[in-house]
C-alpha cells in the first residue's frame, strides 16, 4: 500500500513537470544538525528540499522534508535494572507535490495536489493527501504577500495496528511572508486538511520562522512547527512541536 500511495504521488509529479523542462528551477535546502555528548547523548538530523519550476502555464512546486532524531534513553533490562542505551526517538519523511495551472489573472491559478507521509512515531504507518482547488494571493506588498489555497480532496491513511481509513476532506491553506529588512524576513505557512465527518482525522500544520541572509544565497532559518491530528491511535499525543534552527542554500 505504501508503495501504491508513493506511485500515485509520482504519477501527480509527473502530470504536472510538463516537456517545457528546459525553462529554469529554483532549489533551496535546508539543513540543521544538532549533537550533544556528555550527560546526555542526543543526535538530530533535519533536511529539507524545495523545488519551483516556473513554465509558462504552470507553477510546479516539489518538497521532501525529513527529520531523524536519536536520544539517550533508560530502559529496564529483563534483570529489572536500569540500562541507558540509544534509541530512535523521530523519523519522519513528507513528500508532496503540487501543480498550480495559470489563469488569466497575476496571481490566480488552479492547483491539484498530493502529499505522503510517513512518522514512525505518529501511530500512523502513512497519511497521504490528494485535492484540487482554486490558489490566488489576496494581498501583494512590496514587502508581503498572502497566498492561499482551497479545494475538495480526498484523504487515505492507515495506522500501526492495520487500521485503514479514507474520508473526503477540504483543503485550505495560506503563505504570508513579510519582509522585515533587507536581509530578513518572516513567514507563515498554514494547512489544514479538514474531515466532512466529525470521527475522521483533520489533521493541521503549521509553521512560523524568520531567516536571515548570512552571505550569498546562505541563510540562517529559526522555526518553530506545530502538527496536530484531531484523531490518534491510543496512547499518543495529538499535537507535535518542534523548535529548529537550520541553514538554508538557494540556487
Amino acid at each position: 500500500m505504501k508503495l501504491l500511495k508513493l506511485a500515485c504521488l509520482s504519477s501527480l509529479a509527473c502530470a504536472v513537470f510538463t516537456a517545457h523542462a528546459a525553462e529554469p528551477l529554483t532549489a533551496e535546502v535546508e539543513l540543521g544538525v544538532i549533537a550533544t555528548s556528555g550527560n546526555t547523548e542526543s543526535t538530530s538530523l533535519k533536511g529539507k528540499l524545495k523545488i519551483t519550476q516556473e513554465l509558462e502555464n504552470w507553477k510546479n512546486n516539489y518538497q521532501l522534508d525529513t527529520l531523524y532524531k536519536k536520544d539517550e534513553v533508560t530502559v529496564e533490562d529483563d534483570a529489572g535494572n536500569d540500562v541507558t542505551e540509544e534509541q530512535t526517538t523521530a523519523q519522519k519523511l513528507f513528500v508532496s507535490a503540487q501543480g498550480d495551472y495559470k489563469l488569466n489573472d497575476e496571481h490566480a491559478a488552479l492547483f491539484i495536489y498530493g502529499s505522503y507521509t510517513d512518522d514512525r512515531f505518529s501511530g500512523y504507518d502513512y497519511q497521504s493527501v490528494v485535492a484540487a482547488g482554486y490558489t490566488d494571493q489576496l494581498f501583494t506588498t512590496t514587502n508581503s504577500f498572502l497566498k492561499y489555497d482551497i479545494g475538495p480532496g480526498y484523504t487515505f491513511n492507515e495506522t500501526d495496528d492495520g487500521e485503514k481509513n479514507e474520508s473526503a476532506i477540504v483543503r485550505l491553506a495560506a503563505e504570508y511572508q513579510y519582509k522585515l529588512s533587507a536581509n530578513a524576513k518572516f513567514s507563515q505557512l498554514l494547512s489544514t486538511e479538514a474531515a466532512l465527518e466529525s470521527s475522521e482525522n483533520t489533521r493541521t500544520k503549521s509553521e512560523t520562522s524568520v531567516s536571515a541572509n548570512l552571505m550569498g544565497n546562505l541563510s540562517m532559518k529559526a522555526a518553530y512547527t506545530v502538527i496536530h491530528n484531531s484523531e490518534v491511535p491510543a496512547n499518543k499525543e495529538k499535537t507535535d512541536t518542534m523548535t529548529s534552527v537550520t541553514l538554508v542554500y538557494i540556487f
